[in-house]
């Protein structure tokens, strides 16, 4: 986690007044050790999505690459994803009701 660009992107949000809700199945610890209290942690993905405003995909592992779109769309009180890794399909994602905006894409 030490070079990741979820680093900068929670420092970002954070400066401008976001709260946030950290799920991620390796770096845990590390994000308390960075972040301590500053931000919320999930022990799992659906749980850190409860009525939030938008999802930010910071990484790859492989249990992002296909989750229950359904379900993340029932969760989430916005329904804007930000994927810093271009995991899904954009067509995809927007005919599912979302608003998707993919790192470099249109």
């Amino acid at each position: 986690m030490r070079e990741s660009p979820a680093i900068d992107v929670i420092d970002f949000l954070l400066r401008e007044g976001a709260d946030i809700v950290a799920y991620d199945p390796q770096a845990m610890e590390n994000a308390r050790r960075i972040f301590d209290d500053r931000i919320s942690y999930s022990s799992d993905g659906f749980t850190a999505l409860e009525g939030v405003d938008a999802l930010v995909v910071a990484t790859e592992w492989n249990e992002f690459r296909h989750p229950d779109f359904e379900q993340l769309f029932q969760l989430m009180k916005g329904k804007v994803i930000f994927d810093g890794r271009n995991l899904f399909n954009p067509e995809r994602m927007r005919a599912l009701g979302f608003k998707y905006y993919g790192v470099g894409q249109l």
